[in-house]
C-alpha cells in the first residue's frame, strides 16, 4: 500500500492509501492519472516516477 495525494477539483487535496498490485496504468497529461485494473481512476499530485518510487520502496519492505 502506498500513500498519495488525491487532487480534487475543490482545491481540497486529500491522501488517500492505494494497494499498488491494483494500479494497471499510470499517465501524465500534465497531471498524474492512475487507471486500476476494476477500472477506477484517481488523479493524484505525485509524478509517475514518484509513485513508482514508492511502489519500489513498498515492494522493497514487504519482500525484504
Amino acid at each position: 500500500m502506498i500513500t498519495l495525494t488525491k487532487l480534487k477539483k475543490d482545491g481540497n487535496d486529500e491522501t488517500f492509501i492505494l494497494n499498488c498490485d491494483m494500479i494497471e496504468l499510470i499517465e501524465e497529461k500534465p497531471d498524474t492519472i492512475i487507471r486500476l485494473s476494476n477500472g477506477k481512476h484517481f488523479v493524484v499530485a505525485e509524478t509517475s516516477d514518484e509513485v513508482i518510487a514508492k511502489i519500489i520502496e513498498y515492494k522493497r519492505k514487504i519482500y525484504r
